[in-house]
């Protein structure tokens, strides 16, 4: 029998959480959840495994999900590991999707807030479910996005 959960949010480490933050807030709409985070102390080091952890960030309210959906929750730690490049094929957490009305013009403007294009928009229908436009692109940090649209 399944765990009684309930989903609540998706972490994202920034190098700089407020650039970060401010760009899933203008390009997709996501609203600041009060109060920011400002976290440190020995119990932060104790459930992380992170020595001297000390976090800041907020919560940003997805759209389309209520006032009491799950949130995307964007931290920076004051210490960073190493970076390792992140692929669309690699195990682990993938990438973020957005619905959108048009994804062209989606696409244009993640990549007018500093994202990039990882492959090509693309039509294709779904048997049972439709036809989708859809594309992957890198946020301004490099975490990978999709955008869709079915019609």
């Amino acid at each position: 029998m399944p765990l009684e959960c309930t989903y609540t949010h998706t972490n994202i480490i920034a190098k700089d959480w407020r650039k970060l933050a401010d760009f899933y807030q203008y390009v997709f709409g996501c609203q600041p959840l009060l109060p920011e985070r400002d976290l440190q102390g020995e119990w932060l080091q104790r459930a992380t495994g992170v020595k001297d952890a000390h976090l800041r960030g907020a919560h940003l309210r997805l759209p389309g999900c209520g006032e009491n959906g799950p949130t995307l929750e964007i931290f920076e730690y004051n210490t960073l590991a190493p970076e390792s490049p992140r692929a669309v094929n690699q195990p682990g957490l993938a990438h973020l999707a957005f619905a959108v009305r048009d994804v062209a013009v989606a696409r244009q403007m993640v990549l007018a807030h500093g994202g990039r294009d990882l492959g090509e928009m693309v039509t294709v229908f779904v048997a049972g479910k439709g036809e989708v436009t859809f594309a992957y692109l890198r946020d301004p940090e490099g975490n990978i996005l999709e955008l869709q649209c079915w019609k």
